[in-house]
């Protein structure tokens, strides 16, 4: 029998794993980020991009970038289930300093380069829209203003730029945010245009929200792996005391698209970001395909919801969906993704972490589970109680054969967890089903039938 990697080194690997914790406790964001699982299906099945919602009494209005068209497209609904996409657009002309004939890419169909509006009240008959489009001065993307006494417009744009700092690659992607009587607006240099960093910005804005006002504030840029080159549809949400900044990254026009979220204890930052994204084509299992444009609005039964946009399975347009969206403290749970708990996160005793090849999650495994007392003990958090799906990610370089942990829940005996052989540093997934109560779990991981490690455990 071949003991497992991590115990064979334990002794020269000492002062690395001491480094390797360190790293952890210093790099990760969370215990526990979200991964993989299967959606009902899009709520609006046709093109409805960077999905906008905003509620006026019990209707849901939600606006999309454009197509078929139509600059704006708009939608209603009054459970954010069932939409009706309107026939008409909700801005039928651009500002004076947009133009209209400009086409991404270039002589491409379609896309005028009219994105991700965000609309808002800041009267009973008094609605205002922010959006992008192509500046005619600087060749840029730029944000302008549209006012309208009606949420399905048409809504009349303003003459000049609200923000426009072709210097910086352009901006795109306005969002609004509001706290305490003030209104914020947040969006996105376009730097990724011209090999720049792109940051998500904040400042306040005028109560008609025409007018910036106040101090400007750099938030996050990109600076993850899994974000490309770019950050960008910034949504800040509060959440208890702490501020969520959920955002998209990486390319749109594919599966590599993704959200993610950072928070922080004040508006302004330090923002922390999550070690990995909220939501990524993984993590729906392929039945989503590079979930963005996200937003977020409290539905109608007073709980909070996600929406956002999925391509569809032939890469023609992106669709929108509504999940629910839970919460850990201030870590955000997408009802429908996997959430992923790192194995070098939990506690363990007699076992030992180390680094790993093969393309372990977050570079880092725990090994050496061979003793009777060896334990690893994963704390788990679901926001219902009852049946769900366990994926333990392990590799299997036994000699002997297959390999097994025992497994408990809540401290009762569970049964184990299986792993055909896979030789060392090829990590696969094992899958079972677990009972879980509302609220945190402990999953205790223990010494089976000859050895194997553990890399991470999903939950859907």
């Amino acid at each position: 029998m071949t003991p497992s990697r991590a115990r064979r080194g334990s002794l020269r690997l000492a002062t690395a794993v001491t480094a390797t914790l360190a790293l952890v406790a210093g790099l990760l964001t969370a215990t526990a980020t979200p991964s993989a699982a299967v959606v009902s299906g899009p709520v609006i099945d046709q093109n409805f991009a960077d999905p906008d919602v905003m509620k006026v009494g019990r209707t849901y209005y939600a606006y999309a970038t454009n197509s078929d068209g139509r600059n704006i497209k708009w939608a209603t609904s009054t459970d954010l289930v069932t939409w009706t996409v309107q026939p008409s657009d909700a801005l039928p002309a651009l500002g004076a300093w947009a133009d209209p004939t400009w086409s991404f890419p270039p002589g491409g169909p379609g896309d005028h380069g009219v994105w991700a509006p965000e609309v808002f009240a800041t009267g009973p008959r008094s609605f205002v829209m922010w959006y992008t489009a192509h500046d005619r001065a600087s060749g840029k993307q730029c944000i302008g203003a549209a006012t309208a006494t009606a949420p399905g417009g048409p809504f009349t744009p303003r003459d000049t730029t609200l923000v426009c700092t072709p210097e910086t690659g352009g901006v795109i992607d306005a969002s609004s945010f509001a706290e305490n009587g003030r209104r914020y607006m947040l969006w996105k240099n376009d730097g990724n245009c011209c090999a720049q960093d792109t940051w998500l910005h904040l400042q306040q804005v005028t109560a008609d929200g025409l007018r910036r006002t106040g101090a400007e504030t750099e938030l996050v840029k990109q600076n993850k792996p899994f974000e490309g080159n770019l950050v960008e549809a910034p949504t800040l949400w509060k959440h208890g005391g702490s501020y969520v900044l959920f955002y998209s990254a990486n390319f749109f026009g594919n599966g590599s698209y993704i959200s993610s979220y950072a928070t922080s204890k004040n508006l302004r930052g330090p923002y922390t970001k999550a070690s990995v994204p909220l939501m990524t084509t993984d993590a729906f299992a392929g039945t989503v395909r590079g979930p963005g444009g996200q937003d977020v609005v409290v539905g109608p039964d007073g709980r909070d919801r996600i929406v956002f946009h999925g391509w569809n399975s032939a890469f023609t347009y992106r669709a929108m969906y509504s999940q629910r969206l839970d919460w850990q403290g201030s870590r955000p749970i997408v009802e429908g993704a996997k959430v992923r708990y790192e194995a070098e996160d939990a506690a363990f005793t007699r076992a030992n972490a180390r680094y790993a090849a093969g393309g372990a999650s977050n570079g880092v495994v725990v090994g050496g589970i061979d003793f009777d007392d060896s334990r690893v003990t994963f704390t788990v958090y679901v926001p219902r109680a009852g049946s769900y799906r366990l994926y333990t990610r392990y590799a299997n370089g036994s000699d002997a054969g297959a390999a097994s942990h025992t497994l408990s829940v809540n401290g009762t005996a569970a049964g184990t967890v299986d792993y055909p052989v896979t030789g060392w540093d090829n990590w696969q997934t094992s899958e079972r089903t677990v009972t879980l109560a509302a609220g945190n779990n402990t999953l205790a991981y223990g010494k089976g039938a000859n050895f194997a490690e553990l890399d991470a455990i999903d939950i859907a």
